[in-house]
């Protein structure tokens, strides 16, 4: 059987020999530059908005165009990036979700990386031997960087999305987006603060409470789980306030450390280090900054979640190891910097307990460290006598949308006109600024960065501007458990009522009668038979009932009224746009695997925080008119939010999407895809 390769080489023809050709000349260099949310139509109106502080992008899209970039199904980061790495679709690498769910017990699992529970043996007291326990990413084929390292050509990957643990290329391989912290998954602040929060959304964080003696606070800061403990509480480590307010200066100590911060400032990153048994016999270390909020007539103080560190890393965050520790050097690198995998620190905000405009500040120490990064890549990349590619990535055009779009977005139910003319020249650093410009100051401060990427590298190397997905409002909430439990599809236990207490998936429901359930943001499954399992743990049976052949016209049943639900609330506006068999729209050994309906909701619509993770409430749609989650998004359907495309070189006519990217990519340097890769060339010339 001839293979996917050799077929398309043969039908491109002259493909292969003509990018070999130019091979031979000189070395080839290829730079992607990997804006995260990046939107085509947001950018088209920056440019059109200020044309004088977008003079890089207005010039490149002048020269060769704007194109539209196809998204993936679903239109989410880990998704989306994995069908870049890959070349292939959710069916080929197996990511369909941020979340995937335990078939067992239904609760929501990590979709990137897959976890092997470590096993613990008892000792006298409270200590215990823990053994095993690993983490292997959940994708599935082969990474690009990896088929040229196969082929002997250099690249680097800075903070490539879905890339942990990292995978080596000839180079350096650092991971992104999905990266852990040492406390948790995606990381939770504490905020230390000698005055009770009143925001439910704070109540739900990480908040200690703290009291002040003579100027004096006693702290801990709570860092990883200590798996020799019975249990594996947090390890922490103590933390001193001195707070002197004739000088308006707190003295903070930790590790070893002093730090003297005024309120509003930021510090630098500290080393910290988390013993978990006596006589430092198993220490792990970690960083975090902090920020001084307030010392007034109260206290308050926000510290980062701790990130791996660098230089010692807890778990792989480059391949190789020691090249993470290399760029944290102060001398020959930046210095520490962040390494968890949303370094913007979104949960800060939705839990209150930083304002925007402190997540503005947040957001301008990641985005001028990455600056800094940047050049470090550049230096490297230009010091490779053999050439070669380079990926770098920029997430703060993502995650500051999600977080301010209701400022820039007159129509959502959360704007406030007063706050959204406020001026912020200060966060900006452009005079006139207000926050309703405050995504296109994402995109502004975007420009001076492609201008000197392009300085750097020349006419000769190929320039690749792209991103993974663009950008819609998120103003209406749809709970896709309660529809579903309002059309009769999963059913609650007798007397049980979402309306007196909280309902999830793993308690409340009647699995014997269940057909269908939600988890994700825009997954649906089916309680099918012979794969949903009975938990032998529980004395009910949670065993799936749907046998195989109702599958079809029951999936057809549920897409059909989701695809006819309407908001009659918002003039009669369909929610949902597509509801999508998994086994028609995915391709490879992972569709058994999927969702059986991805859910791709219109503009404006998304599946709420709780439905995602399996909660069933009372309302089946509401208004996105409080804090404590996005107000801008892209986890709705693909024609929606398709990314960006920009080149230095001339297109091929008609549609592209990120796996074609991934093909012209290898395409750059003489290589056909390889197996499985379903995209097509991008470019006019290789």
């Amino acid at each position: 059987m001839m293979s996917l390769a050799l077929a398309l080489a043969l039908q491109w023809g002259t493909v292969w020999p003509a990018a070999l050709a130019a091979q031979s000349t000189a070395p080839r260099r290829v730079v992607v530059l990997g804006i995260d949310g990046m939107d085509p139509e947001i950018l088209k109106q920056t440019i059109e908005l200020y044309p004088e502080l977008m003079p890089n992008f207005r010039a490149m899209v002048q020269k060769h165009g704007l194109d539209s970039l196809g998204t993936s199904t679903p239109p989410q980061s880990p998704v989306a990036w994995s069908n870049f790495i890959t070349g292939q679709d959710p069916g080929g690498h197996g990511i369909f979700d941020f979340l995937h769910r335990d078939p067992t017990t239904r609760i929501p699992l990590a979709s990137t990386s897959v976890d092997s529970a470590p096993h613990s043996i008892g000792l006298p007291g409270s200590w215990q031997l823990t053994l095993g326990g690993s983490s292997r990413s959940n994708r599935s084929g082969t990474s690009f960087w990896s088929i040229l390292k196969e082929h002997g050509i250099p690249a680097d990957v800075w903070r490539m999305p879905a890339n942990f643990p990292p995978e080596p290329s000839l180079g350096w391989s650092f991971s992104g987006m999905m990266t852990p912290a040492m406390d948790s998954a995606y990381g939770e602040c504490t905020l230390y603060t000698t005055s009770p929060p009143t925001s439910a959304n704070s109540i739900s964080g990480r908040v200690v409470l703290v009291r002040e003696f003579d100027g004096r606070i006693d702290a801990a800061l709570s860092g990883p789980p200590n798996l020799f403990r019975d249990g594996m509480p947090s390890a922490s480590i103590p933390i001193k306030f001195h707070i002197d307010r004739e000088s308006q200066a707190t003295a903070l100590e930790v590790s070893g450390r002093t730090l003297i911060l005024q309120p509003g400032e930021w510090s630098d990153f500290v080393r910290v280090t988390f013993s978990f048994l006596p006589l430092g016999l198993s220490d792990a270390s970690g960083e975090v900054r902090f920020y001084l909020r307030r010392m007034d007539t109260e206290f308050e103080l926000y510290a980062s979640p701790v990130n791996i560190d660098p230089i010692a890393p807890a778990a792989p965050i480059s391949a190789p190891s020691s090249a993470s520790a290399k760029v944290a050097d102060e001398k020959t690198g930046i210095g520490l910097y962040y390494t968890q995998g949303m370094p913007e620190d979104v949960n800060a905000l939705k839990r209150d307990l930083i304002t925007d405009a402190e997540f503005v500040e947040q957001s301008n120490l990641v985005h001028d460290e990455g600056v800094r990064m940047l050049d470090l890549a550049l230096d490297r990349f230009l010091d490779e006598r053999r050439g070669g590619f380079l990926f770098f990535y920029f997430s703060g055009v993502d995650l500051c949308s999600h977080m301010l779009w209701r400022h820039h977005d007159e129509t959502h139910p959360h704007h406030d006109a007063a706050m959204a003319a406020e001026e912020i020249a200060k966060l900006t650093g452009r005079p006139g600024s207000r926050w309703k410009d405050i995504v296109h100051e994402q995109y502004l401060r975007m420009d001076p960065i492609l201008g000197e990427v392009q300085r750097r590298i020349g006419d000769d190397a190929l320039l690749i501007v792209m991103s993974d997905h663009g950008f819609a409002p998120y103003a209406r909430k749809f709970n896709l458990n309660t529809w579903l439990w309002q059309q009769g599809y999963l059913v609650l236990d007798p007397g049980v009522d979402p309306a007196k207490e909280k309902i999830s998936l793993g308690r409340g429901v009647d699995w014997t009668k269940t057909r269908a359930y939600g988890i994700g943001f825009n997954g649906l499954y089916l309680n099918l038979a012979g794969r949903e399992r009975d938990d032998p743990r529980t004395a009910g049976n949670e065993a799936g009932i749907v046998a195989p052949e109702q599958a079809a016209p029951l999936l057809a049943e549920i897409k059909a009224k989701l695809e006819a639900l309407r908001d009659l609330e918002r003039g009669n506006a369909p929610v949902v746009l597509r509801a999508l068999r998994a086994t028609e729209v995915y391709a490879g050994e992972r569709v058994p695997e999927a969702p059986d309906l991805i859910v791709g909701y219109n503009s404006g619509y998304g599946n709420s925080d709780e439905a995602s993770l399996g909660e069933i409430g009372v309302q089946v749609l509401l208004d996105n008119d409080q804090g404590g989650t996005f107000n801008g998004s892209h986890l709705m359907d693909a024609q929606v939010v398709p990314g960006v495309l920009l080149a230095s070189r001339p297109r091929l006519p008609g549609e592209h999407a990120l796996e074609d990217l991934t093909v012209e990519i290898l395409r750059q340097f003489g290589l056909p895809p390889a197996s499985g890769m379903t995209g097509k060339p991008v470019l006019d010339d290789p």
